[in-house]
């Protein structure tokens, strides 16, 4: 409690003295953030701030002794911690520690997708320099996933043609990788 000069302190905070605003803040700050840390736990500190704010709003019009200053400041702290909780009630917030797996966040690593687009991408290049059966059926086995058997239909030869032109494509893959100083 300021006491005997709380009504100067408070005509000097009404006409713009910062000082004197001060003085009445570091007087209930810490009662109200102590208030505020038992009405809201969860975000006294920034209730306290919505206080504050409402409090220069509206101090040229406040009138009254310490005791009506107090109350006025509890009243206005009172409603600040029923807003939060209200929006807290409509907009629950639960911290990413406390989620199950299964409802994490599912973005991949901006990383990891570039370096799998850019590996992607040199192996795609690396196939294109291979004879094209060859290119046609590992793109097919390995790109599209597709047995022996799907793949011999669709380039019309037999599934041991496939098998061939498969292995010869991925011993030259595998050998222009090491020349290139990438190790398959």
């Amino acid at each position: 409690m300021i006491g005997d000069g709380f009504r100067a302190a408070l005509a000097a905070a009404q006409d713009g003295s910062e000082d004197a605003f001060g003085a009445l803040w570091r007087d209930a700050n810490p009662a109200l953030l102590r208030y505020l840390r038992a009405a809201a736990p969860e975000a006294a500190e920034d209730v306290a701030a919505e206080v504050w704010v409402q409090v220069v709003r509206g101090l040229a019009k406040f009138r009254g002794d310490e005791r009506d200053w107090r109350g006025w400041l509890f009243t206005i702290a009172r409603r600040r911690a029923l807003d939060e909780r209200r929006r807290r009630a409509r907009h629950p917030v639960t911290p990413l520690a406390d989620l199950p797996g299964d409802l994490e966040p599912g973005a991949p690593d901006a990383a990891g997708q570039a370096i799998e687009n850019l590996a992607t991408q040199a192996m795609l290049a690396a196939v294109a320099t291979l004879p094209s059966q060859q290119a046609e059926v590992i793109l097919l086995r390995v790109v599209a996933g597709l047995d022996s058997a799907a793949v011999a239909r669709i380039v019309g030869s037999s599934p041991g043609a496939v098998r061939v032109a498969a292995h010869r494509g991925l011993r030259r893959l595998a050998q222009i990788l090491t020349m290139s100083g990438v190790t398959p």
